[in-house]
């Protein structure tokens, strides 16, 4: 005798199929209401198809759209037992998809993932959102900002997961360097965790950004080469450090699917800040830095901040090779940072930083004499800030090399292994120049730089004229009116 096929409500006892005992408080389960894949697997309606419906009420949280679910339905006993019990016969996603694509349809049956990327603001999460919404078809990405969810705040993270159902989370959110230790406490380690929790909950996985600033000096460091845990590092490197460990400690004894992705100097346009890179490109630039804070043959690597985005989509979609895995991503040549400032020094064709080497310990006296000014002269009022990566100068005159033999070892390959902050430098250059000019942040580049439009040279020069421009062509369609202008 054949045994009965069961329908999933039949099988899970969730009292949610028709005339269920949960259905006045909980309604029908729409895998037992959707008609449309009637007979499937010898079900009634959706019941031995609930895979690819939407809503279903799957262990206790309503689950999302087909490709959202599909992590948790490969774990589910009735998915496995149908899978078993129909062998060749099992009708394929795409088929059963089809059939839902009636215009009647009412329920989220896209295919596409959804990832939630926390710090999409910044350089490296405005890098990834920009790749996911432009470059990968199959994936759709929310980037909430501080105010929609708020890393000190649980209740924010977790109604916000609640409602999105996302299929994985991204981490780039950092506190500022120079920020003290409540903040880089909760937004660096705390807000890390909470992420790590969300994405165990959800059964997702979780790419982690973390620094080299958790590592020694030293030449070709590889992943383990990491700090000592102790109060005397500065509140970045302790809090960054202990998001590494627990995030370890997770995967080993919880399960956590994540993978730590550790950056060294990142490189590359669109960053609204001043800061890494672009605060050695500013020093120049405005002339604020007189000598060398340096001294020939210290060698730093570096991350081009374009290369981040496809190396994270690789590895979401290689999960078995790279889930509990840390790695060092940066260029595979390390580059001496006095180099980098002959570089950017020629390329402005400035006369400062001279080529006076300052030794460590009178930079650091100097560094101390303009914290205890900046402290009295906050007294009277002044404010005023030293940059955040001084507190980082010794760096500068010590080496700091990631070995990318980990990385290489794996199956991803850089298709621009060719492509170095030397190759780039030309166009960042420009990037920040014209955007620092157009804030008044520096007077002393090459005024043939500032690439003034027609309109921008009347509004400087003759604004009643431009206005009456304006205002002859402001009738026309909008095409119509920007080719007048």
């Amino acid at each position: 005798m054949t045994e009965k096929k069961l329908n999933c409500w039949e099988f899970m006892k969730c009292g949610r199929g028709p005339k269920g005992a949960k259905t006045k408080q909980l309604g029908v389960c729409p895998a037992a209401s959707e008609k449309r894949l009637d007979t499937v697997h010898g079900g009634i309606n959706s019941g031995r198809a609930c895979w690819v419906v939407a809503g279903t009420f799957c262990g206790g949280t309503v689950q999302g759209s087909f490709a959202r679910k599909q992590v948790a339905c490969r774990r589910c006993d009735f998915y496995n037992k149908v899978h078993n019990e129909e062998g060749k016969a099992l009708e394929s996603n795409n088929k059963l998809l089809t059939r839902l694509k009636d215009t009647s349809s009412r329920l989220d049956i896209t295919t596409k993932r959804l990832g939630i990327i926390i710090g999409s603001s910044g350089l490296i999460g405005g890098a990834l959102m920009h790749y996911f919404s432009n470059k990968v078809g199959d994936i759709e990405v929310l980037g909430p900002n501080s105010k929609r969810l708020s890393l000190r705040q649980p209740r924010d993270i977790r109604s916000y997961f609640e409602k999105y159902q996302p299929d994985f989370i991204v981490n780039c959110a950092i506190a500022p360097l120079d920020s003290d230790a409540q903040l880089a406490y909760e937004i660096n380690y705390l807000g890390a965790v909470r992420l790590a929790k969300m994405a165990m909950q959800q059964k997702i996985p979780y790419i982690h950004f973390s620094s080299a600033a958790v590592l020694p000096m030293g030449e070709n460091l590889t992943e383990e080469d990491r700090l000592e845990l102790n109060p005397r590092l500065s509140n970045y490197a302790k809090s960054k450090l202990m998001a590494e460990k627990t995030l370890e400690y997770m995967h080993e004894t919880q399960g956590l699917d994540y993978t730590i992705i550790r950056l060294a100097v990142v490189y590359g346009k669109h960053d609204h800040k001043i800061q890494g890179f672009q605060r050695l490109l500013f020093s120049i630039a405005d002339q604020a830095m007189p000598f060398m804070l340096s001294k020939p043959g210290v060698f730093h690597s570096y991350t081009n901040t374009k290369k981040i985005p496809a190396f994270v989509n690789y590895i979401l979609e290689k999960r078995d090779e790279f889930s509990g895995q840390t790695y060092n991503f940066v260029d595979r040549e390390p580059v001496e940072l006095v180099a980098i400032i002959k570089a950017i020094k020629s390329y402005l064709d400035v006369k400062a930083p001279r080529e006076i080497y300052v030794p460590y310990p009178l930079a650091k006296t100097g560094r101390g004499f303009l914290k205890w000014l900046i402290k009295r002269l906050g007294r009277l009022g002044v404010e005023i800030r030293l940059p955040a990566e001084m507190q980082f100068m010794k760096s500068f005159y010590e080496i700091q090399t990631l070995s990318v033999g980990k990385l290489e070892r794996s199956s991803y390959r850089d298709n621009e292994p060719e492509i170095t902050v030397f190759t780039e430098l030309t166009s960042i250059i420009y990037y920040y120049l014209i955007r620092w000019k157009h804030f008044n942040l520096i007077t002393t580049f090459n005024e043939d730089l500032r690439g003034t439009s027609q309109p921008a040279g009347e509004f400087l020069e003759a604004p009643d004229v431009l206005l009456d421009t304006m205002n002859k062509y402001s009738h026309k369609p909008l095409e119509e009116y920007e080719a007048s202008l």
